[in-house]
């Protein structure tokens, strides 16, 4: 066991101006701020590189920025605090800023170092992106598109790092940039839209994987160069003057006339399940859906939304949750939608194991997204809603068609009532997506759905199937939706962030234990909060403790892949490192009701009857905790 500190919290560093930086200092802010420089590379550099490009070469492009020797960087404005107080960052900014600029400069003659193949990392067979965004993602990088490098830049300075126009100023002329005032001004015809430069759309340190040229590799050199010419052919013949659809969309080309797989890409061939199958059949799962939509007729768009599953194209981003495929269907899949959201044409499929969704602007511009999700063994509460879309913070589902109403509630404040969410054909409407939220947590979204069998919580941790909420011992938990399942995740509900994209199913809070604190202010409440992802592998079982003064819990144990808080083994052990309010440090300790006994070594040795321990200590020591289970079985703390 890791002991945790919960009584401090560590202030921001002051203010302070650039100074001389030399190589160990660079280094120091490279290593802290990697992530952050890369993404401002991958912004600025021209999109005409090609996704997979474009990240080599950011990533190349922030590895390249540090000095061979002592500098002092350009004169750039103090600020308030974090990372721009840090010379070594902004030293390193203005590097990557310049070299990215470069690269988006026109090549006259021979190219520059910059517009060459970057010459580390290099990736052999594979093609990387990072994950796709939804239909905002995707406008917004297509706005960006049309801008210079240098109004890219400012916009970038403006969203993400939230400079003033005066420093941006500053910033692009010691970039090299002629005319920042301009750069500016251009950059002002792409709405302010900071969330969306944070999103994972434009991370390139967070990638999926792709082969490049996986069919030409197991052909012979004739045969491909015949492939490529045909290639060639077929490119010309789709293209359609004016930058329209061609009849496959965002689609790659044929690679050959397979019939089971020409029968999945047929519009006339989805499977359309009626709209009151699901009131005379046993199952209560996805397959029991009516393609719902006002665009269920549209074969056009129905026929480019199949022909990008099965051969998604380059300017297609294709996300996937943890452990999903993403290749075709095997035959043709199931409709459950096809209509607008937004400022987006979406299409719905289903093909037993998997949702697949499509987006397509519905400005006519080219590109699209398609995003995939396990559902294999979804019924009931788990194939009761679906991620339509999510735009300017907010999301939109597709219910179940037994769902009767729809609510939105406020999981951080359990005695809030929940507010009502219109449902039209299915469809609510927008309501806030804690999947899209930015900047300290203070309040969590969660969906209210009732049905003839009663109400049920979800919440959209990112992915297209909302992750199901309970609470309650493992193996036997119910709903969170009930007035004591609401004030036990209350304080625990922003915890659910660390979730994102992860794959969750479902997310149960556990109250295994209150225990009185030691110097008389109260009892302290333990938590354990398990995730379950829908390919098995990859739970989080999370220990967590809340004081009573404290809004909210803080996670003082973690374990991935551990039986622990889960309906396999619903026990648990954890502890954390308190101080009091008269200064004393102690050790706490809890375990689950049936816990005999808790023995502490290490930093401290102690031991107790019970599940409950609470001892003297210093501060920073670590422990490690064994408990005795009321049949004998040993059980170690959370880890």
């Amino acid at each position: 066991m890791q002991s945790q500190d919960v009584s401090q919290r560590h202030a921001p560093s002051s203010a302070g101006s650039a100074g001389p930086v030399d190589v160990e200092q660079a280094e120091a802010a490279l290593v802290e701020h990697y992530p952050r420089l890369v993404r401002l590379a991958y912004l600025v550099l021209p999109p005409g590189l090609g996704r997979s490009r474009r990240v080599l070469t950011a990533h190349a492009l922030a590895q390249r920025a540090l000095p061979r020797g002592r500098k002092q960087p350009s004169a750039l404005p103090a600020q308030a605090s974090g990372r721009e107080s840090d010379p070594g960052y902004a030293y390193l900014r203005e590097r990557v800023l310049t070299a990215a600029l470069e690269a988006a400069r026109p090549r006259t003659g021979l190219p520059r170092l910059t517009q060459l193949p970057p010459p580390l990392p290099q990736v052999w067979g594979l093609k990387l992106f990072p994950r796709s965004g939804g239909a905002d993602e995707l406008a917004l990088d297509q706005r960006l598109s049309a801008l210079s490098g240098p109004a890219r830049a400012a916009y970038v300075l403006r969203g993400l790092e939230q400079l003033p126009d005066p420093d941006i100023r500053e910033i692009l002329k010691a970039a090299g940039v002629d005319d920042p005032g301009g750069a500016l001004a251009s950059a002002n015809s792409v709405p302010a839209q900071p969330g969306l430069l944070s999103s994972p759309e434009f991370d390139p340190c967070s990638l999926q994987a792709r082969p490049t040229d996986l069919m030409r590799r197991r052909q012979h050199t004739k045969a491909a160069l015949a492939a490529a010419a045909a290639l060639a052919v077929c490119g010309a013949l789709v293209a359609v003057p004016g930058g329209g659809w061609g009849p496959d969309g965002a689609a790659a080309p044929v690679y050959a006339g397979n019939p089971a797989a020409e029968a999945a890409l047929d519009p006339g061939r989805l499977t359309r399940v009626s709209p009151t199958a699901w009131r005379t059949s046993a199952r209560t799962d996805f397959s029991v859906w009516p393609a719902r939509g006002p665009l269920t007729g549209d074969k056009a768009l129905l026929r480019r939304a199949l022909a990008v599953w099965a051969r998604p194209g380059e300017r297609v981003r294709v996300s996937a949750t943890p452990g999903t495929q993403t290749g075709g269907p095997a035959g043709p899949p199931q409709l459950l939608y096809a209509g607008e959201v937004d400022t987006a044409r979406v299409v719905l499929l289903y093909d037993g194991l998997r949702i697949a969704r499509y987006a397509e602007p519905k400005d006519g511009t080219q590109g699209a997204a398609l995003d995939f999700a396990r559902a294999d063994g979804a019924t009931g509460t788990a194939a009761s809603a679906l991620v339509l879309g999510r735009s300017d913070g907010n999301v939109r589902y597709l219910t179940a068609p037994w769902v009767t109403k729809a609510a939105q509630r406020d999981l951080a404040k359990p005695d809030a009532a929940a507010a009502p969410v219109p449902l039209a054909d299915g469809v609510t409407a927008p309501l806030a997506s804690p999947a899209m939220q930015t900047g300290a947590c203070t309040s969590w979204t969660a969906l209210q759905l009732t049905d003839a069998s009663g109400t049920r919580l979800a919440t959209d941790l990112g992915e297209l199937v909302p992750a199901r909420l309970t609470a309650g011992r493992p193996g036997a938990p119910e709903e969170a939706s009930g007035a004591q399942a609401l004030r036990t995740w209350a304080p625990f509900a922003c915890s659910l962030a660390a979730e994102r994209s992860a794959g969750v199913r479902s997310v149960n809070a556990w109250a295994y234990a209150e225990q009185p604190l030691p110097d008389g202010s109260g009892s302290g409440a333990w938590v354990c909060t398990r995730a379950e992802t829908w390919r098995g592998a990859g739970t989080v079982a999370l220990a967590q403790f809340r004081t009573p003064g404290g809004a909210a819990g803080t996670a003082v144990a973690k374990a991935t892949d551990v039986p622990a808080c889960g309906p396999r083994d619903p026990h648990v052990l954890a502890g954390v490192l308190w101080k009091s309010a008269a200064g004393n440090w102690y050790l706490l300790a809890a375990g689950s009701a049936d816990t005999a006994s808790i023995r502490a070594t290490g930093g401290v040795t102690a031991s107790g009857p019970g599940p409950l321990l609470a001892v003297r200590a210093k501060q920073g020591v670590r422990a490690d905790l064994k408990g005795t289970l009321a049949d004998g079985r040993k059980i170690s703390g959370l880890r």
